[in-house]
């Protein structure tokens, strides 16, 4: 397919209802409903995107978002249940209960001068609010097989790009000169490894050459955005995939420097085999659909980082229990430049580090309070994956593997397991005290 360059006019491609396989019955009714009630309204309006593209690959969509010709404000005029979000990109949210559906304008690719577009003088996209018309909308796009559009007038689908052939083909290929769209929004080389990952596409050639050579970039973008995909990336049932594809194109060091340089040095692999192995049971959690915790997740991710910096402690003659501590605080500071890992979960993580050293005290009263520590299952699996690794902690594992079963608690798996307290805040902020009407009159005397 000849590149595409989103200044051009591009090509539309019409394939027909008898010629691919998305079919009402597998859209959301209430994309459906949203649908309709803008073409009653006046304005041309189609399911666009990821939803599209699933259904084509043969997989049920998630989310289901909508491209329309009215704006933000229009849409909110015809759906009172629609909230207006955003800045840097303003879009519609149509809520029915649990389900949201996410409408936007078509964009332009060119600034008209209005201050609705503006872009940093690296290439990033700062604001993108230029409305245009569905060619512009598709050129914009990021993926090819991200810019495919069905319409409920004749129920076919409109390509633009090419991107209907790509996903024949199980490619993911980026519209226009991949290093300017890497520029524009560095995040999109982990959307690339990701939705490769998600869909088992392969990354178009032209599309992953700049990757390596860009990656650093990633420091560019916010570190709450970072978060965001690294959850999208490790806890949608393509964990592992992710990971190789990180580890493949250069993006590792750029997302977990600490990580990546310790793996590095790992030699014999150890700490990779164990990262691999928990990867490997999150998403088979995922694909039972039994819950997973983002506390686990970046306890396995970060365990290469943690033990190279207490093996570094522990070598300038910092005793233990001190060196564990600065260790897991040093790692977690440092991670946090990078990827904005919220307190609720970064509390936790560091207690199933710190506990891994008391697996080996087994004697009288610690035994009945370790069990009953709250953060005790987790950090059980965890001891548990790090026989991928070795075998130094079989007999640990047995004894606490038996201790549960003596008292009812059942047998620990190695697997990423939430519990409720895994999500809270530790000493969560005092709520204010509401003041008294008698109190509030005095204060206003």
């Amino acid at each position: 397919m000849p590149e595409q360059n989103p200044s051009s006019k591009p090509e539309l491609r019409i394939i027909p209802r008898d010629q691919h396989n998305v079919s009402r019955k597998d859209i959301s009714p209430n994309a459906l409903r949203v649908l309709y009630r803008l073409r009653d309204g006046g304005f041309s309006a189609y399911l666009v995107g990821g939803a599209v593209r699933d259904l084509l690959a043969g997989r049920q969509p998630k989310d289901f978002d909508v491209a329309t010709s009215a704006t933000p404000e229009e849409v909110k005029q015809l759906f009172r249940n629609c909230r207006l979000i955003g800045r840097r990109f303003r879009l519609a949210h149509v809520v029915f209960g649990r389900e949201i559906i996410e409408v936007a304008t078509f964009r332009a690719n060119t600034d008209d001068g209005s201050g609705d577009r503006e872009q940093h003088e690296g290439g990033r996209l700062l604001r993108d609010n230029v409305y245009g018309t569905i060619e512009d909308d598709a050129v914009r796009r990021d993926f090819t097989a991200n810019a495919l559009y069905y319409t409920i007038e004749d129920f076919s689908v409109r390509d633009y790009t090419g991107g209907f052939e790509d996903v024949q083909k199980r490619l993911m290929r980026l519209i226009g000169d991949p290093e300017t769209r890497y520029r524009e929004d560095p995040v999109r080389m982990l959307r690339a490894v990701r939705l490769a990952a998600k869909l088992g596409f392969e990354i178009e050639p032209a599309t992953a050459e700049p990757i390596p050579r860009l990656a650093s970039l990633l420091s560019e973008a916010a570190s709450a955005r970072l978060f965001e995909e690294c959850l999208k990336l490790f806890l949608s049932g393509h964990a592992v995939k992710s990971f190789e594809g990180l580890e493949a194109r250069g993006l590792l060091p750029a997302l977990f420097p600490d990580t990546a340089a310790a793996l590095k040095a790992n030699r014999s692999g150890a700490l990779r085999s164990v990262v691999i192995d928990g990867l490997r049971g999150t998403d088979e959690r995922v694909a039972n659909d039994e819950p997973v915790s983002p506390a686990f997740l970046f306890a396995l991710l970060l365990w290469p980082a943690y033990c190279r910096a207490l093996i570094a402690l522990q070598a300038q003659g910092v005793q233990p229990i001190d060196a564990q501590r600065r260790a897991a605080d040093r790692v977690t500071v440092r991670q946090l430049s990078t990827v904005a890992l919220p307190r609720r979960f970064s509390i936790p993580m560091q207690e199933i580090w710190l506990l891994q050293s008391r697996f080996s005290l087994r004697q009288g009263k610690r035994v009945s309070r370790m069990l009953g520590h709250p953060r005790f299952r987790a950090a059980f699996d965890f001891l548990s994956l790090r026989l991928a690794a070795s075998d130094e902690h079989a007999e640990d594992v047995e004894f606490w593997r038996e201790q549960q079963e003596r008292v009812g608690m059942g047998p620990g798996q190695p697997s990423p397991r939430p519990r409720d307290d895994e999500d809270a805040e530790v000493d969560p902020p005092a709520r204010p005290r509401r003041r008294s009407r008698r109190s509030t009159a005095a204060a206003g005397e």
